[in-house]
């Protein structure tokens, strides 16, 4: 029986419609307080987006739902196997609109971000000294108290930097949802994990 990651809130809902598209599982799944799903010969567990990565790496689940910015942020010892295309936004630089000529023309800026190490790494990359600061929710506040003058997030619709007068200064990449695969389970349990994916396709 393999086990699947799936990621509660935002990308649970995409997720869950795929696999009914798919054909892989046969009726709807809820995300409520039971964390263990069995649906069609598949075992679900109903984890924290972030974490998705944790569970595969350890094997804990043989496959995962993952989005792309996870993937990024983790940099987890995982394969990855196929783009399914759900759960679009773009990692961004957001700032307030008078920042933006500050954003391009300094050389030391201050961010703040649920995201330090693709922030580390895009902005290394680019040659500006950036102080990161490490936030878990709620960023768009940031450049609004002084706590720093950028945030670097996933911006779906921009609703809510523009409800908070922020406007995105630069795109740092796109993320979708990936399947993941723990490494011994796609080699110990390769034709069930084809299986799956085949469906998939």
């Amino acid at each position: 029986m393999l086990k699947i990651a799936l990621p509660k809130g935002r990308l649970f809902e995409e997720s869950v419609k795929l696999l009914m598209e798919k054909g892989i599982i046969g009726k709807e799944l809820k995300e409520g307080r039971k964390l263990i799903l069995e649906e069609n010969g598949y075992t679900f567990y109903l984890v924290k987006p972030s974490d998705i990565p944790v569970y595969v790496e350890r094997g804990v689940a043989d496959l995962g739902i993952c989005g792309y910015d996870v993937y990024l942020e983790r940099k987890p010892n995982v394969y990855k196997l196929v783009n399914l295309g759900i759960g679009y936004c773009r990692i961004a630089i957001a700032g307030k609109p008078e920042s933006e000529e500050r954003y391009f023309s300094s050389t030391r800026i201050s961010v703040a971000t649920k995201y330090p190490n693709i922030a580390y790494d895009f902005f290394k990359k680019k040659g500006i000294k950036a102080e990161i600061y490490y936030l878990s929710g709620s960023v768009e506040l940031a450049p609004l108290v002084g706590l720093s003058e950028f945030i670097l997030d996933l911006v779906q619709t921009g609703r809510t930097l523009k409800e908070n007068g922020l406007v995105v200064i630069e795109e740092v990449d796109e993320s979708t949802a990936w399947l993941i695969s723990n490494k011994d389970s796609y080699r110990v349990k390769n034709r069930e994990v084809l299986g799956f994916l085949e469906k998939l396709l």
